[in-house]
C-alpha cells in the first residue's frame, strides 16, 4: 500500500490535541496535491491513515472521525503507558505492513523517544520540527526552523521511498467536522520492553496559561520598551478580558514567561478569535503563531511595521496612548 500514514498520539487514555493537527496537516498536503493534479489515478498515494497505539485503541476512534480521514487503524499494546520499545517495534511493523509514503507524527516527547532509531535503522527520510510540507518539482520538502529559529530550512529527501516527519504543535488546524471513516486493526509483533513503568507524575508548570486555547489576545512586543511596563499591559489585559501574550524579545529578556509567546518558537493562536498586537514589529516568527486568527488589530508607532501587513485594522500610535484610551473606556 501507499499514502499518508499519522500516528495519533494519546496520554493517560486521552486524545492529544496535536493528534488532530497530525491530521490537519495530512489532509491539508493531500488536498494541495489534489488540487495541483498530482493524484495518482486511485488517489492511493493521498490517501490518509491514523493509526492509535494503546491498550483500548478502539475507545478513541470517535474522536479521530473527522474529515479527511480514510481509514482508522486501531493497534491494541501490551503497556497502558508510552514505551518507545513497543511504540517503535509496533509503527515499524505497520511501516512495513502498509508501506506509506509519507508518515506524520508529533514533535513531542513521546516522539523523540523512538522516532530517530525507527528512521535510522530503517533508512527513511526523516526530519523534526516541521511546519511546512509540500512538493517542489515532484519531490517532498519539509520546512524546520533552524540557528535557534532565525532561519527557515527547506529539507528534501532524495532516494527515501518512505519520509517520517515529527511535526510542530500548534501550527495546523485541526479538522472539526465528524466523518465515518473505515476502521481496520492491526497486531503487532510482540516485543520484550527494557523499561518498566512507574508513577505517572504531573509536573505543574510555573505559569499556567495556555496561549493555544485563549480567544482574545493582547500582545506585546519590543515596542514597551522596558520590563517596567509589564504591570501596565497585563492590567489593560485584564480590564479588556483578554489573556496577554507577547512576541520573543520579550520572553527571552524574561519580562513574561516562555508559556505566553506567540509565534513559530512559541505558541500558535490556533483559537484566538481577536488578537490585538502592541508594540509587535511583526517578524515572520511572530505571524506565524497568528495564522488561524480570524481579527488581527494591530498598533504600532512604525507606519512601515510587517505587523500591518497581515492586520484586520491598524492603529499607527503611540501603544502608550492607545492603551490609556482603552483604559478609559473599561
Amino acid at each position: 500500500m501507499s499514502g499518508i500514514l499519522v500516528i495519533a498520539e494519546q496520554r493517560r487514555g486521552q486524545l492529544r490535541p496535536v493528534s488532530l493537527e497530525l491530521i490537519g496537516a495530512a489532509t491539508g498536503f493531500a488536498a494541495a496535491q489534489r488540487a495541483a493534479g498530482a493524484a495518482a489515478p486511485d488517489d492511493a498515494d493521498l490517501r490518509v491513515a491514523v493509526a492509535v497505539l494503546a491498550k483500548d485503541p478502539a475507545a478513541f476512534v470517535p474522536a479521530l472521525s473527522v474529515s479527511g480521514v480514510d481509514e482508522i487503524v486501531t493497534v491494541p499494546v501490551a503497556t497502558p503507558e508510552f514505551d518507545p520499545d513497543t511504540f517503535e517495534s509496533a509503527i515499524a511493523a505497520l511501516i512495513d505492513a502498509r508501506r506509506p509514503g509519507l508518515v506524520l507524527i508529533a514533535h513531542s516527547v513521546d516522539s523523540f523517544g523512538y522516532a530517530a532509531a525507527l528512521a535510522a535503522a530503517r533508512g527513511f527520510g526523516f526530519a523534526t520540527d516541521v511546519f511546512k510540507i509540500e512538493r517542489i518539482d515532484g519531490a517532498l520538502v519539509a520546512t524546520r526552523g533552524g540557528y535557534g529559529q532565525k532561519v527557515n530550512v527547506e529539507v528534501d529527501f532524495p532516494g527515501r521511498d518512505t519520509v517520517v516527519l515529527a511535526v510542530r504543535a500548534n501550527t495546523f488546524k485541526p479538522p472539526d467536522t465528524p466523518a465515518a471513516p473505515l476502521v481496520t486493526s492491526f497486531t503487532p509483533p510482540a516485543v520484550s520492553t527494557r523499561t518498566v513503568g512507574g508513577e505517572f507524575v504531573e509536573i505543574a508548570a510555573a505559569d499556567a496559561v495556555d496561549m493555544t486555547t485563549a480567544e482574545f489576545i493582547l500582545s506585546i512586543g519590543r515596542g514597551i520598551g522596558e520590563e517596567s511596563k509589564i504591570p501596565e499591559f497585563r492590567a489593560l489585559a485584564d480590564a479588556v478580558g483578554a489573556t496577554l501574550g507577547c512576541s520573543r524579545p520579550i520572553a527571552d529578556a524574561g519580562w513574561l514567561p516562555k508559556s505566553r509567546q506567540v509565534g513559530q518558537s512559541g505558541k500558535t493562536a490556533s483559537a484566538c478569535k481577536l488578537y490585538i498586537a502592541m508594540g509587535v514589529s511583526g517578524a515572520i516568527q511572530h505571524l506565524a503563531g497568528m495564522k488561524h486568527v480570524s481579527t488581527i488589530v494591530a498598533v504600532n508607532s512604525d507606519a512601515e511595521a510587517s505587523i500591518f501587513g497581515v492586520a484586520t485594522y491598524g492603529i499607527v500610535g503611540d501603544i502608550f496612548d492607545i492603551a490609556a484610551e482603552l483604559r478609559r473606556h473599561f
